[in-house]
């Protein structure tokens, strides 16, 4: 994972390579089906678009795996907004709220989304809702005080997305520190991720004193979840990474196989993936991805 340090506008690069009409998204019912969500980007950290299946090679334990899935679509997600509430953020309370909902905005209309707001405790302020409005409603009547519980909110983010309508998932975390309030341990916040098989994408938007710290437990976090850490300097280089991280969400690559061992032994599976870039391009590509998983027994 590449963490961002600067970045105010994102841009995409896109290439003119031929590919075949697809036909809509669909998963397959095989119970050893795995999918992988992947987010590339050039030596320059411009999304990149036109990629097909041949410049994709998937690898889980040393193994090559043939892809059976490949779409480059937005598909529905159902996303959880895991948004800080602590005595700290109250001066920039409104806009960093304006930026959350800038990252609805840019929603599928199949999407579905639930609000967390963490201080001295974690609560779910707002059940899965399709409406934009329901959000805003929530954001709105939060008043910020007390400290900061964001491991405690990750991991009622993780359970509550056992509840969620869409395959594709992912958590939007925003916080200016480090937690102070949970109970919850950042070893079972990593371990709950790496099962969970949900994306966390997080805004960082710390203080210097809690700044280097703060930024390495918050990027270990995302990426043990195959997403990415975004530490802006401002709120509003922070809604500037907001809305890359939407733009990225909605532009992965879907990646899907079968793989060749099929034992069910519970045991953790290392998945990589390396990109062939087209011919005559000349910029390295780099992949943001979920690194393994648990193969769950049966």
């Amino acid at each position: 994972m590449r963490l961002i340090a600067c970045f105010l506008f994102f841009s995409a690069t896109a290439f003119a390579l031929a590919q075949d009409k697809e036909e809509p998204f669909s998963l397959s019912v095989n119970s050893d089906f795995t999918e992988l969500h992947v987010s590339v980007v050039d030596s320059k950290d411009r999304t990149v678009s036109g990629l097909t299946k041949d410049n994709f090679h998937v690898t889980e334990n040393g193994a090559p795996q043939s892809i059976t899935v490949f779409k480059h679509e937005d598909i529905p997600v159902s996303i959880g907004l895991v948004i800080d509430n602590s005595r700290s953020i109250e001066p920039r309370k409104a806009r960093l709220d304006a930026a959350t909902l800038s990252f609805i905005r840019q929603s599928n209309p199949d999407d579905e989304a639930f609000l967390i707001h963490f201080d001295f405790e974690a609560r779910l302020e707002r059940d899965f809702t399709t409406k934009l409005s329901d959000i805003e409603e929530t954001l709105a009547a939060s008043k910020p005080y007390g400290q900061t519980a964001i491991y405690d909110a990750l991991m009622l983010a993780l359970e509550h997305m056992n509840e969620a309508h869409n395959p594709k998932k992912a958590l939007l975390l925003v916080t200016d520190g480090l937690d102070n309030a949970s109970q919850a341990s950042l070893s079972q916040v990593l371990e709950a991720v790496k099962r969970s098989r949900v994306t966390v994408i997080v805004v960082g938007l710390l203080s210097a004193a809690e700044g280097e710290k703060a930024e390495a437990t918050l990027s270990k976090i995302a990426d043990a979840s195959g997403g990415r850490a975004y530490f802006p300097d401002d709120v509003d280089q922070a809604r500037a990474y907001v809305d890359r991280a939407a733009h990225d969400l909605r532009t992965q690559y879907t990646i899907g196989y079968v793989p060749t061992d099929s034992i069910h032994d519970g045991s953790w599976r290392s998945v990589r993936v390396n990109i062939t870039p087209p011919t005559g391009f000349k910029e390295q590509l780099t992949a943001d991805y979920r690194h393994g998983y648990y193969r769950a027994d049966q």
